[in-house]
């Protein structure tokens, strides 16, 4: 198939680059160091995927260095036939959507898969060689329009044997769709692309014996998912995907086609549209016609973008539903009324609720929910999780500098983990057969939120000697206990809450994105808007690849910095699991605690009122 590109509108203004290619890579090494090397030196920023079985990039930059890079890799066999998308576009004048977007650096990683089309990562992933047959923009348009596979004599009008599958996620397709009047369209309703299998396990019905017709926003998302398709067997043979998705659709028909809308796209240009466009999206609160995204308004529960006008955007009291979590019996209305009354937990009502007091040690009464009165006094309520032998009162000590800092935009909440752990002590003198066997009234206790195996939890209120000095890879052995961890901290949360966001330090943080993690993995409905995770690390085991998509600030020590306990690089594997479109990184020099200077922290600050 003929390869075109899109340099009509070149010059020396500013363009976006989209390309993908599965082709088996020889060397992973080489393709990075090119990477680095030559975008680098074009200065272009944005993503590249790197996989055993292909690229994924997107770039932005001025439009004779995108012409350059384009011209550096055809003279790799390995991009022989790659369609490469470039098109030119105003430079970025929104930061906040470019950050978001990823256009702020350049992020070369190495993955698994290039578009996660599975979250379980022990799932086989299908082999795009099986992938369905491809179709131009214009035989695309020839099947919309007469209902007819070119190269068959089997007319679908009458039988609908013809259907159309939007592989895209729902808010990509609540802006822009394909419509024809004679061909059946399928909207699987996706929160996220790796749900698309699910959907076809269950809908296989609507898919047996059809004739499929698939499309996407490049085209990428296309391959595996109908080679998935097809490897589901006899009456799943016939699959025709869209070569160049929706990008090269809309160049070879520039009035739209049977396109209508826009066309989301997933960098500063947020949507593109065609010279007639209609408005097809609508206001999630209002009902009026709207389709722009650029105010990056989310779900409160599951982050998911939702289209709200700008008058409707005034009314900073509420905060939004999106039509997928209202399904799912996550809020009556797609706008919920912040509380403006909570009522005090106090020891005796936690009983009544079927929770011990001990579930909620050391809360005093300033951290219960607190009163919203106007907007203007909104404050953001972050749940905070201490780190390793650490507890809510001493990790409340530690943190006393930063809650003073961020006085006026935060409340932060301190609570205890469930495992209590031993007392441990260094012997007061060369007699180590010394053993004190209670710890004395004033000694706090102390928790964690992952222990070791071979932790004797009946031990927990004796002393023990230190076993050895300090070990600083401990964490690597703390791997159980989560269970119990997690239903902790939805007690909390149901009995406590709502929260903005979770803080996490050390320990703290890998329980706070284990949480998270869990939270998508099981229902897609998150607690928290945000997660803050300080000093934190990988956990191991850890379970699924799939990245988080809850917006994350990573603070932690640079690889040159004083922190003894938590290495750079297990900080860095950390934030590498999270969504990195609407994650933020930063190092310090400071060791192992949250720094509360500048620039850390107006870096910090600058975060948060996103969500104020």
């Amino acid at each position: 198939m003929a390869v075109s590109e899109d340099r009509s509108e070149g010059g020396n203004g500013a363009g976006v680059l989209l390309y993908y290619k599965y082709a088996p890579v020889p060397d992973i090494d080489f393709l990075v160091r090119f990477y680095d090397s030559n975008c680098r030196s074009l200065a272009l920023l944005g993503r590249v995927r790197i996989a055993p079985s292909g690229v994924n990039v997107t770039v932005g930059g001025n439009m004779p260095s995108l012409e350059k890079h384009i011209a550096a890799l055809k003279s790799m066999s390995l991009f022989d036939d790659t369609d490469f998308k470039l098109a030119s576009c105003e430079h970025p004048s929104d930061s906040r959507i470019t950050r978001e977007c990823g256009f702020t650096e350049l992020s070369i990683r190495v993955v698994k898969e290039l578009v996660t089309f599975r979250s379980d990562p022990l799932a086989e992933v299908p082999k795009v060689c099986d992938a369905g047959r491809h179709l131009s923009a214009a035989e695309f348009h020839s099947v919309l329009h007469d209902a007819v596979i070119p190269g068959t004599n089997m007319d679908s009008t009458a039988d609908k044997q013809l259907v159309l599958l939007d592989a895209r996620n729902l808010y990509e397709t609540r802006i822009g769709k394909f419509k024809a009047t004679n061909v059946e369209t399928l909207d699987p309703e996706l929160r996220q692309y790796s749900d698309l299998a699910s959907w076809i396990d269950q809908h296989s019905e609507k898919l047996h014996g059809k004739n499929i017709l698939m499309y996407c926003t490049g085209g990428i998302r296309c391959e595996t998912a109908s080679a998935y398709i097809r490897s589901k067997g006899a009456g799943f043979e016939n699959v025709f995907q869209l070569f160049g998705g929706i990008q090269r659709y809309l160049e070879q028909f520039p009035t739209g086609g049977y396109f209508r809308g826009k066309n989301f796209v997933f960098d500063h240009r947020i949507s593109v549209g065609s010279k007639e466009t209609d408005v097809i999206g609508s206001c999630l609160l209002c009902g009026i016609s709207f389709d722009d995204y650029s105010s990056r308004c989310r779900c409160h529960y599951c982050r998911m973008l939702v289209l709200v006008c700008y008058d409707c955007q005034v009314i900073s009291s509420r905060v939004y539903v999106c039509e997928l979590c209202r399904k799912n019996g996550k809020g009556s209305n797609p706008m919920m009324l912040q509380e403006d009354e909570h009522e005090d937990i106090s020891p005796d009502s936690s009983e009544e609720m079927g929770i011990s007091n001990s579930s909620f040690p050391d809360i005093t009464p300033a951290q219960i929910p607190r009163t919203h009165g106007n907007s203007g006094d909104r404050k953001l309520r972050i749940l905070c999780l201490h780190g390793f032998r650490q507890n809510a009162s001493n990790f409340k000590g530690r943190t006393s500098s930063l809650a003073k800092k961020l006085k006026n935009m935060v409340e932060f909440v301190f609570v205890d983990a469930p495992h209590e752990l031993p007392f441990i002590y260094k012997p007061r003198s060369s007699d180590s057969s010394y053993v004190q066997q209670s710890p004395p009234p004033e000694m706090n206790r102390r928790y964690a939120w992952l222990t070791s195996e071979h932790l004797n939890l009946s031990d927990e209120q004796c002393w023990r000697m230190i076993d050895a000095p300090f070990d600083p890879l401990q964490y690597q052995q703390q791997t159980f206990g989560f269970e119990v961890s997690y239903q902790h901290l939805k007690n909390i949360i149901s009995h406590m809450g709502p929260f903005d966001g979770v803080l996490g330090f050390s320990q703290g943080a890998a329980m706070a994105a284990l949480f998270c993690q869990q939270q998508q993995r099981s229902s897609h409905v998150m607690d928290f808007q945000f997660a803050i995770l300080c000093s934190g690390f990988l956990p191991i085991p850890w379970g699924s690849k799939e990245s988080i998509r809850c917006p994350s600030l990573h603070c932690f020590g640079s690889s040159q910095g004083q922190d003894r306990q938590i290495a750079n690089q297990a900080s860095r594997e950390l934030a590498g699991m999270f969504e990195e479109e609407c994650s933020m990184i930063i190092e310090h020099e400071m060791g192992h605690i949250i720094p509360t200077r500048p620039p850390y922290i107006d870096q910090m600050k600058n975060f948060l009122r996103r969500f104020l």
